[in-house]
């Protein structure tokens, strides 16, 4: 069985392609971080190697080893540190070798991208290659949470699966009813999720999560009574720590807006619906002391900025200009 939760237009997809024999040779898992590409994707090599009639049973000995990380057939290839951050060509070239090979103890080989994003130019384009011209047995899942990062021929040679967030209804009845979490902790986590319950689950694992989250929040909230002095200071900083790890920064850009998001949806009388209800009485004076253009001209200004930024705009003038734009 599937073990991805609320994701049934990709399960069915794959189910009926299982069924009919006509699994494309490579795939491309699209969503946010957390909302379960990882999971399908490793559920998929499981099916492709299933033992059982219906795939994936999740009790054989091969659905059972590639659970485990076991399995010598399935590979899951990522730039694997801080310090190197990109795939690189000699990681696709030794993935080409092994791929050459006929699979060793199951049906099919399974070559699973994770952050397919960060694929070096070089190693994109040796990639490319492979998708070209397929090898019967061997099938590629790229995942990628930036889709625009992803080579767009690379992206037209993959059969495209979009995994979209989760109600925060859903994450919350499942944190509660499946997990035993108590319902104002669910409720926090449910909407600090932003949809994707992998995040939800390891929060309840990892206290450092919501520390991190914390932390961002104070700064987003120091941000708002701070000088010019150190708004410029603190924009020095981002684009610092921009350069160094790109992931962080837009983790914190989007908390950002979703901060924003929240006093927009307060000065339009809808409290119940904000993400961060553990602030809540601080979003409210912050709402009361701005505008309604005044907040939703930030908004624009932040979506710019991540435009911007994804255009390999000056991290430092994007920067500096979202600090004078600041109510």
């Amino acid at each position: 069985m599937w073990q991805v939760i609320g994701q049934p237009r990709a399960t069915r997809l794959l189910t009926r392609s299982i069924e009919t024999g006509q699994l494309s040779h490579a795939y491309i898992f699209v969503g946010p971080c957390h909302v379960g590409k990882s999971t399908l994707a490793l559920n998929l090599a499981q099916a492709v190697n299933c033992q059982a009639s219906d795939r994936p049973c999740g009790q054989c000995v091969s659905c059972r080893r590639i659970a485990a990380g076991k399995h010598v057939d399935v590979q899951i290839i990522s730039a694997g540190s801080e310090a190197k951050r990109d795939i690189a060509i000699k990681q696709i070239g030794y993935m080409q070798m092994d791929a050459s090979l006929p699979p060793y103890e199951g049906r099919c080989k399974v070559f699973i991208f994770d952050r397919a994003e960060t694929l070096s130019r070089e190693a994109a384009n040796r990639l490319l290659k492979t998708l070209e011209e397929p090898l019967p047995r061997v099938l590629m899942i790229l995942l990628t949470a930036r889709e625009n990062d992803v080579l767009p021929t690379i992206i037209s040679r993959c059969q495209r699966v979009e995994l979209r967030p989760l109600p925060v209804a859903l994450i919350k009845e499942l944190l509660t009813e499946e997990f035993a979490v108590g319902q104002e902790k669910a409720d926090l986590l449910a909407r600090a999720s932003g949809g994707c319950l992998g995040w939800a689950l390891r929060a309840l694992q990892d206290k450092g999560l919501t520390e991190t989250r914390g932390q961002r929040l104070s700064t987003l909230i120091d941000m708002g009574r701070a000088n010019a002095t150190q708004r410029f200071a603190y924009a020095a900083e981002l684009a610092t720590r921009f350069s160094k790890e790109r992931g962080e920064v837009e983790e914190f850009l989007e908390l950002w807006l979703g901060w924003w998001h929240d006093l927009l949806l307060i000065q339009g009388g809808n409290e119940g619906l904000i993400t961060n209800i553990d602030h809540q009485p601080t979003l409210i004076q912050q709402a009361k002391a701005l505008s309604m253009k005044q907040v939703t001209d930030f908004i624009h200004r932040l979506q710019e900025v991540t435009r911007q930024l994804e255009q390999n705009a000056s991290p430092r003038l994007v920067f500096d200009m979202l600090m004078l734009s600041m109510p």
